[in-house]
């Protein structure tokens, strides 16, 4: 079981949507039959079957193993992921392109930033788990407490002057055999209650 899967296919993004497929998605971090699970969720096993057959075409569960009880051959499956993204792939004609208008103070663009991202990376994890191998990423993820806007704003703009520094001195263009890595840097205010004020509305700053 992975820790986490890309759902690229619409079939499967909405078989996993559903909410009784979903709950049963949960169920299944651990193994467990049809009878097990109409207990848990209080459905009837035929319904829960169906469910699970819709679930494992499209691979989103697995068979672990069969037992045999008397006359009844018992399926056990487990979920192929302990959590599920979903990518923009899975939405080809309407995802979002950050190549239209773009723009630093957008958190609209931030948005398709992100969303490419999770296409990009979705489609290196598939692939390379299909392979057999891992992906060579890096990332960094922090909170900062500014005390005024105006200290918010040169922190945006020393990083994004250092991120452009570092950029300059590694690219090499010429390099036969290179390959180009993508950097995605966002600055933007935490969506936790806790911490969130009216002041967080000013737009959010991000770099790429």
């Amino acid at each position: 079981m992975f820790d986490i899967a890309v759902i690229e296919d619409p079939a499967a993004a909405e078989a996993s949507l559903d909410p009784t497929r979903a709950r049963l998605l949960a169920e299944l971090a651990e193994p467990a039959s049809a009878t097990m699970l109409a207990a848990r969720v209080g459905l009837p096993r035929q319904k829960v079957n169906y469910h699970l057959r819709a679930l494992e075409q499209h691979g989103l569960v697995e068979l672990v193993e069969e037992r045999r009880k008397g006359n009844v051959t018992e399926r056990v499956l487990r979920a192929t992921a302990a959590s599920y993204v979903i990518s923009p792939t899975a939405l080809a004609a309407v995802r979002p392109d950050p190549s239209h208008a773009p723009d630093r103070l957008s958190a609209r663009w931030l948005l398709a930033l992100a969303a490419r991202l999770v296409q990009d990376v979705g489609s290196l994890v598939t692939g390379a788990d299909r392979a057999g191998k891992r992906v060579a990423t890096f990332a960094v993820d922090a909170t900062v407490r500014f005390a005024t806007p105006a200290d918010r704003a040169a922190f945006a703009e020393e990083l994004a002057s250092t991120i452009t520094t570092l950029v300059a001195r590694y690219h090499d263009e010429s390099t036969p055999g290179g390959r180009d890595h993508r950097v995605v840097l966002a600055l933007h205010p935490s969506a936790e209650p806790a911490s969130a004020t009216s002041s967080d509305t000013d737009t959010p700053i991000e770099g790429h």
